[in-house]
């Protein structure tokens, strides 16, 4: 079994402890795996007993190590996540976009037809993966909604139809009901 790698750290326990304080969770786990390393500084500590302790893979462990090791803690604490994209729907076409699903009439029936129409609308040439994910985290929309009415909607018809089909219904419930018991 090797030795495990030594290594100087300038940060006093206290130092290390206080900049815990002040970061983010995605960096503490480092600071925590550098205390460690400090509290065994003189004979050292294996990579895998410090991962064991923080709950950390030891690759992350060891490219942690060799960070602080080149260059110290100010490169140990950057790291390279920029955070999210800007969006490629501007704010007069989320407007427009959002005017288009509260239509009930407009005659879009998927997210294929929506993206067509923006397409058409804006000039643009937005991917569907993109806009399909734009269009339910901003709106929660749903693949699979009916409309709230159809666009050729006939009043009357439905509510002959409802008073037909509860009256149909209500007779063969009771025909059903009848027939069951003894």
């Amino acid at each position: 079994m090797a030795t495990p790698k030594t290594f100087p750290i300038k940060e006093s326990e206290k130092e290390i402890k206080a900049l815990m304080k002040k970061n983010s969770p995605m960096l503490i786990k480092r600071l925590h795996a550098l205390l460690i390393f400090k509290q065994h500084e003189n004979r050292g500590i294996s990579k895998r007993e410090v991962a064991e302790k923080t709950g950390v893979n030891h690759n992350s462990i060891q490219s942690w190590r060799t960070a602080y090791i080149k260059g110290g803690i100010k490169h140990l604490l950057a790291h390279k996540m920029v955070g999210y994209k800007t969006s490629v729907i501007t704010g007069e076409q989320k407007k427009a976009l959002e005017a288009q699903l509260n239509k009930p009439d407009n005659g879009i029936v998927g997210f294929v037809e929506l993206l067509a129409w923006f397409n058409q609308k804006f000039c643009t040439d937005v991917n569907y993966y993109t806009f399909h994910g734009y269009v339910v985290r901003e709106f929660k929309a749903k693949i699979k909604t009916a409309r709230k009415t159809h666009i050729n909607k006939n009043e009357a018809a439905v509510e002959a139809f409802k008073k037909t089909s509860l009256h149909s219904a209500g007779k063969s419930y009771r025909k059903r009901k009848n027939n069951t018991q003894p």
